[in-house]
Protein backbone atom coordinates (compact mmCIF):
# COMPACT_ATOMS: atom_id res chain seq x y z
CA UNK A 1 0.00 0.00 0.00
CA UNK A 2 1.69 3.37 -0.59
CA UNK A 3 2.80 5.21 2.36
CA UNK A 4 0.43 7.69 3.82
CA UNK A 5 1.28 11.43 3.15
CA UNK A 6 2.66 13.84 6.10
CA UNK A 7 0.04 17.02 6.29
CA UNK A 8 2.75 19.10 4.67
CA UNK A 9 2.98 16.99 1.29
CA UNK A 10 -0.79 16.26 1.32
CA UNK A 11 -1.57 20.15 1.36
CA UNK A 12 1.01 21.24 -1.68
CA UNK A 13 -0.50 17.31 -2.67
CA UNK A 14 -4.05 19.49 -2.83
CA UNK A 15 -3.25 22.20 -4.14
CA UNK A 16 -1.68 20.51 -7.43
CA UNK A 17 -4.74 18.59 -8.17
CA UNK A 18 -6.89 22.02 -7.64
CA UNK A 19 -4.36 23.68 -10.19
CA UNK A 20 -4.96 20.66 -12.42
CA UNK A 21 -9.07 21.17 -12.12
CA UNK A 22 -8.45 24.50 -13.07
CA UNK A 23 -6.52 23.86 -16.11
CA UNK A 24 -9.62 22.53 -17.94
CA UNK A 25 -12.42 21.20 -15.73
CA UNK A 26 -10.70 18.63 -13.94
CA UNK A 27 -8.21 15.91 -15.52
CA UNK A 28 -7.63 14.43 -11.85
CA UNK A 29 -10.42 15.13 -10.31
CA UNK A 30 -11.87 16.65 -7.18
CA UNK A 31 -8.99 16.05 -4.33
CA UNK A 32 -11.41 15.43 -1.64
CA UNK A 33 -13.67 13.17 -1.13
CA UNK A 34 -16.61 15.50 -1.06
CA UNK A 35 -15.65 18.35 -3.12
CA UNK A 36 -18.46 21.25 -2.55
CA UNK A 37 -18.91 21.39 -6.20
CA UNK A 38 -17.66 18.74 -9.08
CA UNK A 39 -15.97 20.60 -12.34
CA UNK A 40 -17.69 20.09 -15.65
CA UNK A 41 -16.42 17.18 -17.33
CA UNK A 42 -14.40 15.64 -14.18
CA UNK A 43 -17.42 12.57 -13.41
CA UNK A 44 -17.31 11.89 -17.02
CA UNK A 45 -13.63 11.15 -17.20
CA UNK A 46 -13.34 9.76 -14.32
CA UNK A 47 -15.75 7.21 -15.57
CA UNK A 48 -13.66 6.26 -18.06
CA UNK A 49 -10.02 7.66 -18.34
CA UNK A 50 -8.86 6.28 -21.27
CA UNK A 51 -11.64 8.25 -23.49
CA UNK A 52 -10.85 11.69 -25.15
CA UNK A 53 -11.83 13.81 -21.98
CA UNK A 54 -14.67 16.77 -21.98
CA UNK A 55 -14.13 19.30 -24.19
CA UNK A 56 -13.05 21.73 -21.27
CA UNK A 57 -10.43 19.50 -20.01
CA UNK A 58 -6.81 19.97 -20.31
CA UNK A 59 -5.06 19.49 -23.29
CA UNK A 60 -1.82 17.26 -23.05
CA UNK A 61 0.15 20.17 -23.39
CA UNK A 62 -1.59 21.47 -20.08
CA UNK A 63 -1.36 18.63 -18.51
CA UNK A 64 2.87 18.66 -19.02
CA UNK A 65 2.98 22.27 -18.27
CA UNK A 66 1.62 21.00 -15.19
CA UNK A 67 3.54 18.15 -14.21
CA UNK A 68 6.85 20.00 -15.42
CA UNK A 69 5.90 22.98 -12.37
CA UNK A 70 5.68 20.40 -9.91
CA UNK A 71 8.76 19.28 -7.56
CA UNK A 72 9.74 15.81 -8.27
CA UNK A 73 8.82 14.39 -5.28
CA UNK A 74 5.17 15.64 -5.42
CA UNK A 75 4.69 14.24 -8.96
CA UNK A 76 5.21 10.98 -7.63
CA UNK A 77 2.79 11.54 -4.88
CA UNK A 78 0.40 12.16 -7.30
CA UNK A 79 0.89 8.75 -9.36
CA UNK A 80 0.89 6.77 -6.16
CA UNK A 81 -2.37 8.23 -4.69
CA UNK A 82 -4.26 8.52 -8.34
CA UNK A 83 -2.59 5.70 -10.10
CA UNK A 84 -5.17 5.12 -12.59
CA UNK A 85 -6.19 8.37 -13.28
CA UNK A 86 -2.21 9.47 -13.67
CA UNK A 87 -1.25 6.49 -15.28
CA UNK A 88 -3.70 6.83 -18.75
CA UNK A 89 -3.26 10.99 -18.46
CA UNK A 90 -2.13 11.79 -21.91
CA UNK A 91 0.88 14.34 -21.12
CA UNK A 92 2.27 13.05 -17.50
CA UNK A 93 6.00 11.78 -18.02
CA UNK A 94 6.37 8.74 -19.22
CA UNK A 95 7.83 6.72 -16.29
CA UNK A 96 5.35 8.80 -13.91
CA UNK A 97 2.84 6.55 -16.10
CA UNK A 98 4.71 3.50 -15.94
CA UNK A 99 4.71 3.87 -12.21
CA UNK A 100 1.14 4.30 -11.60
CA UNK A 101 0.46 1.70 -14.04
CA UNK A 102 2.72 -1.05 -11.74
CA UNK A 103 1.34 0.41 -8.87
CA UNK A 104 -2.36 -0.40 -9.96
CA UNK A 105 -1.57 -3.26 -11.82
CA UNK A 106 0.91 -5.66 -10.07
CA UNK A 107 0.73 -8.23 -12.60
CA UNK A 108 2.19 -6.35 -15.17
CA UNK A 109 5.36 -4.56 -13.13
CA UNK A 110 8.00 -6.20 -15.88
CA UNK A 111 6.20 -4.06 -18.71
CA UNK A 112 6.28 -0.87 -20.12
CA UNK A 113 2.21 -0.03 -19.54
CA UNK A 114 1.17 3.77 -20.30
CA UNK A 115 -2.29 2.66 -20.31
CA UNK A 116 -4.33 0.37 -18.80
CA UNK A 117 -8.76 0.05 -17.94
CA UNK A 118 -9.88 -3.17 -17.26
CA UNK A 119 -13.17 -2.45 -17.29
CA UNK A 120 -15.78 -3.87 -20.01
CA UNK A 121 -13.47 -4.89 -22.83
CA UNK A 122 -10.70 -3.33 -21.54
CA UNK A 123 -7.91 -0.79 -23.21
CA UNK A 124 -4.03 -1.35 -23.01
CA UNK A 125 -1.07 0.87 -24.48
CA UNK A 126 2.51 -1.16 -23.94
CA UNK A 127 5.84 0.07 -25.45
CA UNK A 128 8.51 -1.72 -26.87
CA UNK A 129 11.88 0.06 -26.43
CA UNK A 130 12.87 3.40 -24.89
CA UNK A 131 10.35 5.85 -25.37
CA UNK A 132 11.68 9.11 -24.21
CA UNK A 133 14.62 8.93 -26.27
CA UNK A 134 13.09 7.13 -29.55
CA UNK A 135 13.64 9.17 -32.22
CA UNK A 136 11.38 7.29 -34.28
CA UNK A 137 7.81 6.17 -32.57
CA UNK A 138 5.28 3.33 -34.31
CA UNK A 139 2.21 3.47 -32.81
CA UNK A 140 0.19 -0.12 -34.13
CA UNK A 141 -3.27 0.27 -33.79
CA UNK A 142 -5.56 -3.01 -34.21
CA UNK A 143 -8.96 -3.86 -35.66
CA UNK A 144 -12.14 -5.42 -35.21
CA UNK A 145 -12.14 -8.39 -32.14
CA UNK A 146 -9.26 -6.86 -30.47
CA UNK A 147 -10.11 -6.50 -26.28
CA UNK A 148 -7.91 -6.54 -23.66
CA UNK A 149 -8.15 -10.26 -22.53
CA UNK A 150 -6.63 -10.95 -26.67
CA UNK A 151 -3.92 -8.15 -26.17
CA UNK A 152 -1.25 -11.06 -25.32
CA UNK A 153 -3.50 -14.20 -26.77
CA UNK A 154 -4.57 -12.97 -29.89
CA UNK A 155 -8.30 -14.02 -31.31
CA UNK A 156 -8.79 -17.78 -30.57
CA UNK A 157 -5.66 -18.31 -29.11
CA UNK A 158 -3.76 -17.58 -32.20
CA UNK A 159 -0.49 -16.01 -31.36
CA UNK A 160 -0.18 -13.76 -34.93
CA UNK A 161 -3.50 -11.73 -34.34
CA UNK A 162 -2.16 -10.50 -30.67
CA UNK A 163 -1.29 -6.81 -30.67
CA UNK A 164 1.48 -7.59 -28.02
CA UNK A 165 2.68 -10.03 -30.25
CA UNK A 166 3.04 -7.96 -33.00
CA UNK A 167 4.33 -5.02 -31.25
CA UNK A 168 7.25 -7.64 -30.30
CA UNK A 169 7.97 -9.16 -33.85
CA UNK A 170 8.08 -5.31 -35.13
CA UNK A 171 10.48 -3.98 -32.42
CA UNK A 172 12.78 -7.03 -32.66
CA UNK A 173 12.98 -6.92 -36.35
CA UNK A 174 13.76 -3.40 -36.17
CA UNK A 175 17.05 -4.20 -33.45
CA UNK A 176 18.22 -7.25 -35.46
CA UNK A 177 18.59 -4.83 -38.10
CA UNK A 178 20.12 -1.82 -36.42
CA UNK A 179 20.53 -2.77 -32.96
CA UNK A 180 21.69 1.27 -31.95
CA UNK A 181 18.10 2.69 -33.59
CA UNK A 182 16.18 4.45 -31.99
CA UNK A 183 12.99 3.23 -32.11
CA UNK A 184 9.93 2.55 -30.00
CA UNK A 185 6.94 0.89 -31.21
CA UNK A 186 3.27 1.25 -28.93
CA UNK A 187 1.12 -1.72 -29.53
CA UNK A 188 -1.96 0.94 -29.15
CA UNK A 189 -5.46 -0.55 -28.00
CA UNK A 190 -6.79 2.83 -26.65
CA UNK A 191 -9.92 3.01 -28.49
CA UNK A 192 -12.70 -0.03 -28.24
CA UNK A 193 -13.09 -1.82 -31.42
CA UNK A 194 -16.39 -3.39 -32.84
CA UNK A 195 -16.87 -7.09 -31.96
CA UNK A 196 -16.86 -9.18 -34.59
CA UNK A 197 -18.18 -7.94 -38.76
CA UNK A 198 -21.66 -6.40 -37.71
CA UNK A 199 -22.82 -3.25 -37.78
CA UNK A 200 -20.55 -1.41 -35.75
CA UNK A 201 -17.65 -2.64 -37.82
CA UNK A 202 -19.04 -1.58 -41.01
CA UNK A 203 -19.89 1.65 -39.58
CA UNK A 204 -17.53 4.53 -38.26
CA UNK A 205 -18.74 5.68 -34.76
CA UNK A 206 -16.60 3.31 -32.96
CA UNK A 207 -13.84 4.55 -34.98
CA UNK A 208 -14.35 8.44 -34.48
CA UNK A 209 -14.45 8.06 -31.28
CA UNK A 210 -10.76 5.91 -31.51
CA UNK A 211 -9.38 8.64 -33.94
CA UNK A 212 -10.04 11.27 -31.24
CA UNK A 213 -7.97 8.89 -28.59
CA UNK A 214 -5.54 8.70 -30.87
CA UNK A 215 -5.20 12.43 -31.94
CA UNK A 216 -4.35 12.90 -28.07
CA UNK A 217 -2.71 10.60 -27.47
CA UNK A 218 -0.03 10.88 -30.82
CA UNK A 219 0.03 14.85 -29.32
CA UNK A 220 1.04 14.20 -25.99
CA UNK A 221 4.41 11.57 -28.05
CA UNK A 222 5.30 14.89 -30.13
CA UNK A 223 5.38 17.06 -26.79
CA UNK A 224 8.90 18.09 -26.41
CA UNK A 225 10.30 15.78 -28.87
CA UNK A 226 10.70 17.80 -31.87
CA UNK A 227 12.72 16.14 -33.52
CA UNK A 228 11.25 12.98 -32.73
CA UNK A 229 8.83 11.16 -36.04
CA UNK A 230 5.80 9.20 -35.50
CA UNK A 231 4.69 6.03 -37.86
CA UNK A 232 0.93 5.13 -37.50
CA UNK A 233 -0.17 1.77 -38.68
CA UNK A 234 -3.47 0.27 -38.69
CA UNK A 235 -4.64 -2.89 -39.26
CA UNK A 236 -8.19 -3.76 -40.49
CA UNK A 237 -10.80 -1.58 -38.92
CA UNK A 238 -7.59 0.08 -36.74
CA UNK A 239 -6.77 1.67 -40.42
CA UNK A 240 -10.21 3.11 -40.53
CA UNK A 241 -9.19 4.83 -37.11
CA UNK A 242 -6.04 5.84 -38.50
CA UNK A 243 -7.53 7.70 -41.53
CA UNK A 244 -9.79 9.87 -39.24
CA UNK A 245 -7.50 10.13 -37.71
CA UNK A 246 -5.74 11.80 -39.82
CA UNK A 247 -6.25 15.54 -40.79
CA UNK A 248 -5.90 16.21 -36.77
CA UNK A 249 -2.20 14.24 -36.40
CA UNK A 250 0.23 16.50 -35.30
CA UNK A 251 2.97 17.30 -38.27
CA UNK A 252 4.97 14.40 -36.65
CA UNK A 253 3.11 11.82 -38.02
CA UNK A 254 5.17 11.35 -40.97
CA UNK A 255 4.20 8.32 -42.39
CA UNK A 256 0.84 6.25 -41.84
CA UNK A 257 0.26 2.63 -42.67
CA UNK A 258 -2.99 0.80 -43.91
CA UNK A 259 -2.44 -2.78 -43.59
CA UNK A 260 -5.44 -5.14 -44.18
CA UNK A 261 -7.88 -2.16 -44.53
CA UNK A 262 -11.41 -2.23 -45.40
CA UNK A 263 -11.28 1.76 -45.87
CA UNK A 264 -9.96 4.73 -44.43
CA UNK A 265 -13.20 6.70 -44.47
CA UNK A 266 -12.16 8.79 -47.51
CA UNK A 267 -12.31 8.20 -51.28
CA UNK A 268 -8.89 8.58 -52.19
CA UNK A 269 -5.38 9.20 -50.36
CA UNK A 270 -6.36 13.03 -50.65
CA UNK A 271 -9.27 13.15 -48.54
CA UNK A 272 -7.31 11.96 -45.51
CA UNK A 273 -6.13 15.74 -45.69
CA UNK A 274 -2.72 15.10 -44.55
CA UNK A 275 0.89 15.82 -45.37
CA UNK A 276 1.92 12.64 -44.01
CA UNK A 277 2.98 9.57 -46.76
CA UNK A 278 0.14 7.00 -46.85
CA UNK A 279 1.44 3.61 -47.46
CA UNK A 280 -1.06 0.02 -47.79
CA UNK A 281 -1.54 -3.61 -48.83
CA UNK A 282 -3.64 -6.23 -48.70
CA UNK A 283 -2.02 -9.66 -49.05
CA UNK A 284 -3.40 -11.85 -52.36
CA UNK A 285 -5.66 -14.67 -50.10
CA UNK A 286 -6.71 -11.08 -47.63
CA UNK A 287 -11.00 -11.85 -47.14
CA UNK A 288 -10.86 -7.61 -47.17
CA UNK A 289 -9.99 -7.63 -50.96
CA UNK A 290 -13.60 -8.63 -51.16
CA UNK A 291 -15.38 -6.13 -48.81
CA UNK A 292 -17.23 -3.12 -51.34
CA UNK A 293 -14.97 -0.63 -51.76
CA UNK A 294 -17.90 2.13 -51.22
CA UNK A 295 -19.32 4.42 -48.05
CA UNK A 296 -22.93 4.54 -48.58
CA UNK A 297 -25.68 6.44 -45.59
CA UNK A 298 -23.11 5.66 -42.87
CA UNK A 299 -22.36 2.53 -43.78
CA UNK A 300 -18.69 1.56 -45.25
CA UNK A 301 -15.31 2.78 -45.42
CA UNK A 302 -14.74 4.05 -48.93
CA UNK A 303 -12.53 2.88 -50.97
CA UNK A 304 -9.86 -0.08 -50.09
CA UNK A 305 -6.68 1.58 -49.88
CA UNK A 306 -5.01 -1.46 -51.40
CA UNK A 307 -6.48 -0.43 -54.58
CA UNK A 308 -4.01 1.64 -56.57
CA UNK A 309 -6.46 4.06 -57.67
CA UNK A 310 -6.68 5.46 -53.90
CA UNK A 311 -3.18 6.73 -54.07
CA UNK A 312 -1.56 4.93 -51.97
CA UNK A 313 2.14 4.06 -51.84
CA UNK A 314 2.53 0.21 -51.78
CA UNK A 315 4.09 -1.73 -49.38
CA UNK A 316 5.40 -5.39 -50.28
CA UNK A 317 2.91 -8.25 -49.07
CA UNK A 318 2.90 -10.85 -51.64
CA UNK A 319 3.88 -13.68 -49.30
CA UNK A 320 1.47 -12.70 -46.62
CA UNK A 321 -1.09 -15.10 -45.50
CA UNK A 322 -4.04 -14.25 -45.42
CA UNK A 323 -5.83 -10.90 -42.92
CA UNK A 324 -3.97 -11.79 -40.17
CA UNK A 325 0.20 -12.54 -41.30
CA UNK A 326 1.32 -8.92 -41.66
CA UNK A 327 3.62 -9.27 -38.60
CA UNK A 328 4.76 -13.08 -39.29
CA UNK A 329 8.63 -12.74 -38.97
CA UNK A 330 9.32 -14.56 -42.37
CA UNK A 331 7.31 -11.87 -44.36
CA UNK A 332 8.52 -8.76 -46.25
CA UNK A 333 5.68 -6.89 -45.16
CA UNK A 334 7.24 -6.86 -41.43
CA UNK A 335 10.63 -6.37 -42.77
CA UNK A 336 9.27 -3.49 -45.32
CA UNK A 337 7.66 -2.24 -41.85
CA UNK A 338 10.91 -2.29 -39.82
CA UNK A 339 12.54 -0.55 -42.88
CA UNK A 340 10.18 2.03 -42.34
CA UNK A 341 10.01 2.19 -38.49
CA UNK A 342 14.20 2.49 -38.85
CA UNK A 343 14.52 5.13 -41.50
CA UNK A 344 13.93 8.48 -40.66
CA UNK A 345 12.26 10.06 -43.40
CA UNK A 346 14.48 13.28 -44.30
CA UNK A 347 17.08 10.30 -45.03
CA UNK A 348 13.92 7.83 -46.87
CA UNK A 349 14.32 7.87 -50.47
CA UNK A 350 10.48 6.40 -52.06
Amino acid sequence: MPRRLVTPRKAVLTAALSGLALLGGSVLGPARATPPATPVGAAAWLADPLAPPHPVTATPARVAAFFAGLAPADATALARRFPQITGNLDGVPTELRYLANRLDHPEAADRQILGYDDRADGRIIEVLGDLDTADRVVILVPGVDTDLARFDTGLGGVQRRAPAWQARQLHDRVRAGDPGARVAVVAWLGYDPPEGIGRDAVREDRAAAGALALQRFTDGLALGHTDRSIVVAGHSYGSTVAGLAAHGLPAQVTDIVALGSPGMGVPDRTGLHTGARVWACASPGDWIRRVPGMRILGLGHGRLPSDPEFGALPLPCDDVDGHDGYFEPHTRALQALADLAATLPDSDAR
